[in-house]
């Protein structure tokens, strides 16, 4: 596993970045390179669990079980991903999902005036960084954009 790392500076106050990156409709859209259907269940609150969800063109779902493992309102959240989901299976066991998890997505937020720095670590397997690394500042851009309007 190896961490990657990514940040953007937006132009808006910590609480409106903090609000649009976890809100379910703008949460839809800032994600949009991850998957277009990309969306969410569960909630945000420290320990509970989330799945983070897409539908494919042929109508299966498929994702990611996670958990929210620590939570500082408007400064920063951990998430760790436990497993995958095919069609509302959880998989936690298997010889490729134990190959990454669990695993981590760290997002910092640092308030400065009415901008904020957000600064995203996330633990990855070397087979999917190329595709992360082109996804990442994609998303980003979309939140930036999303907060500044």
């Amino acid at each position: 596993m190896e961490i990657i790392h990514y940040s953007i500076t937006i132009e808006a106050p910590v609480g409106s970045v903090w609000n649009t990156m976890l809100d379910p409709v703008t949460y839809g859209v800032w994600t949009k390179p991850f998957s277009p259907s990309s969306y969410y269940e569960g909630g945000w609150e420290e320990g509970s669990e989330i799945r983070f969800l897409m539908t494919r063109e042929d109508g299966s779902t498929g994702g990611m079980y996670s958990r929210i493992k620590k939570r500082i309102d408007h400064q920063f959240i951990s998430i760790e991903h436990l497993g995958t989901i095919e069609n509302g299976i959880i998989d936690t066991a298997s010889e490729a999902v134990k190959k990454w998890a669990p695993s981590f997505e760290n997002y910092t937020l640092q308030a400065n005036g009415h901008q904020t720095k957000l600064i995203v670590d996330m633990e990855t397997d070397a087979e999917y960084k190329p595709v992360l690394e082109k996804m990442w500042p994609q998303a980003l851009q979309l939140l930036k954009g999303l907060c500044e309007e």
